[in-house]
């Protein structure tokens, strides 16, 4: 039978396995998002929404990144909540709202959104038919933004506690530009601002499993 001691190390690596995977999740799905926004013929990104990238030709790249950064994500919750002290905020609620943020991203990939104003090419300008999957992918986001949001709520609370200024202060600035940029997107018809307030949250939990993922390693 294997010792405590080598059941121990097998279980901590697992958990830096974890935290690891969430590492490259949030970077990674905006600088793809970037690259196609930037490559993709007809595809305006203060126009169309992100989400729409998944549509046409080469929206199986869209399609790749929502599902591989949301298991990262995922996994991510896994590990913080096997690396957080029993007990202790953010364990239970701040995990699990992460784990929203991953299947709100897995979410969005199986259902794809609607073309719409002019986008894939031949798309008439305007609103297309609704389809069950649009109405069905239109979930994603709203799930995934409020569940980050109230994870770095959750997780500011933990860095007041423990007396981290820094961390406290990002943890309550990441959701308030979010918020901010996601609604002056609308009335300024410009989607550009909602991404830059999405990377704001998706690269906070990425951060955030790097610094458990350092912890961990100074603790083995």
């Amino acid at each position: 039978m294997p010792s405590t001691q080598t059941t121990s190390l097998s279980s901590s690596r697992a958990t830096r396995a974890l935290l690891a995977c969430g590492v490259p999740a949030g970077p990674l799905f905006v600088l793809l998002i970037v690259a196609q926004a930037m490559t993709r013929d007809g595809f305006d990104a203060a126009r169309h929404p992100l989400s729409m990238l998944a549509l046409g030709e080469h929206g199986w790249i869209q399609t790749v990144n929502f599902l591989l950064c949301g298991a990262l994500a995922a996994a991510s919750a896994a590990g913080l909540r096997r690396v957080l002290e029993p007990g202790t905020t953010g364990r239970t609620w701040g995990t699990a709202l992460i784990g929203v943020y991953g299947a709100s991203l897995i979410w969005a990939g199986l259902f794809p959104t609607d073309p719409a104003e002019g986008f894939p090419a031949g798309t008439p300008d305007g609103v297309a038919e609704v389809t069950w999957h649009g109405m069905l992918h239109n979930f994603a986001p709203v799930g995934m933004g409020l569940a980050l949001s109230i994870a770095c709520v959750v997780f500011a609370r933990r860095f007041v506690r423990e007396g981290r200024l820094g961390w406290t202060i990002y943890s309550a600035a990441a959701p308030a530009a979010y918020l901010v940029l996601g609604m002056a997107a609308f009335p300024l018809g410009d989607f550009r601002l909602m991404l830059a307030g999405g990377a704001a949250i998706w690269t906070w939990a990425a951060v955030l499993s790097l610094k458990f993922l350092r912890e961990s390693h100074d603790h083995s």
